[in-house]
């Protein structure tokens, strides 16, 4: 409410237009407050920001263009007609105190003290840069008739050298100039290649999905195709179960009898032996799966005249002999 006090439309019954002559006069205050406690001293308060990049020197650290502190504003001279002022501001990062003040000569700010420039200048002619006027240069084409006549010699020079790049950057900006085909062509192209980008994500996410893969995958290559192409595919290890089959086939058919190394009778009597008990072992195995399976149990005792045709007189008697048969369950213990 301080800074409305010689705003606001209230005279005390006591104000003197004579004596006090404003409000702020009224209330013994200036019309900035705060910011010029100091004006008898010729300072006043102002908000200040930084014209470039520098450095401080009481912590070393960075201080950015356009930061912004609160600098005391004095007068220290003139250049011509023109005042120098200086600006005295703490830093925010330290206790070091910078000053800086205006040089109208070179149309900057010159460090005084407290702080280095970052040097980010650069030569104008070096840069090929449009340069200024020096204000002597100028005094003289205004008052040196024969100056003006060389410069303007100098300045055709110029331009005749400049020329071949002028129409260049003309012929380059022609090409420019149908805006709606050029956004057609290049709209075109986006789309195709927007196109291209989709096809690709749908080939690498069914790769993805099919090898069960949760990672970016790069382009393909024909160098990458080559090497593909000479590779050849290799089974992979049988597991332990595959092992364990192959070796009980191989224990049920090898033979339970050492072929002797003395004639060739007693290999084969061997070979029929091994063939046999092969046999009987599959058999065995047969009638296991049966009976696991629920199959009906074949009878021990059967009548000859199942297993064979009877004869007529037989059929007329109507007898029969009982012979022992045995199942294929029981083959393996009997």
């Amino acid at each position: 409410m301080g800074e409305r006090k010689g705003t606001n439309k209230y005279y005390p019954p006591d104000f003197d237009p004579a004596k006090h002559g404003s409000l702020n006069g009224y209330h013994k205050t200036h019309a900035l407050r705060e910011r010029a406690r100091k004006l008898s001293q010729g300072i006043l308060i102002i908000r200040f920001e930084m014209p470039y990049n520098i450095w401080c020197d009481g912590c070393k650290n960075h201080i950015g263009m356009g930061v912004r502190y609160n600098a005391e504003k004095k007068k220290v001279g003139n250049y011509f007609t023109t005042p120098i002022y200086r600006f005295r501001m703490k830093c925010h990062l330290c206790v070091n105190y910078i000053e800086m003040q205006t040089d109208p000569a070179a149309c900057d700010y010159v460090i005084v003290s407290g702080a280095s420039r970052k040097e980010e200048r650069w030569d104008m002619a070096d840069n090929e840069q449009i340069l200024t006027t020096e204000r002597e240069e100028k005094e003289k084409l205004e008052t040196d008739a024969m100056f003006k006549l060389d410069h303007g010699g100098k300045d055709k020079e110029k331009l005749n050298k400049a020329l071949p790049s002028l129409a260049e950057l003309q012929d380059y900006r022609a090409a420019w100039k149908d805006d709606f085909q050029l956004n057609s062509a290049l709209r075109r192209k986006f789309r195709l290649e927007k196109k291209g980008i989709a096809e690709k994500k749908e080939k690498d996410d069914a790769v993805r999905a099919r090898t069960n893969l949760n990672i970016p995958l790069l382009p393909e290559r024909e160098e990458d195709k080559r090497l593909a192409a000479l590779l050849s595919l290799q089974t992979p290890p049988d597991s332990y179960e595959d092992k364990q089959r192959s070796k009980r086939e191989e224990i049920a058919t090898r033979s339970w009898f050492s072929s002797t190394p003395g004639g060739t009778a007693g290999a084969s009597g061997a070979s029929a032996s091994g063939a046999l008990l092969h046999k009987l072992g599959l058999q065995a195995k047969a009638a296991a799966v049966a009976k696991a399976l629920g199959a009906p149990r074949t009878p021990l005792v059967r009548r000859k005249s199942d297993l064979q045709e009877p004869s007529r007189a037989e059929q007329d008697t109507g007898s029969g002999s009982l012979v022992p048969c045995y199942s294929d369950s029981d083959s393996d213990g009997k």
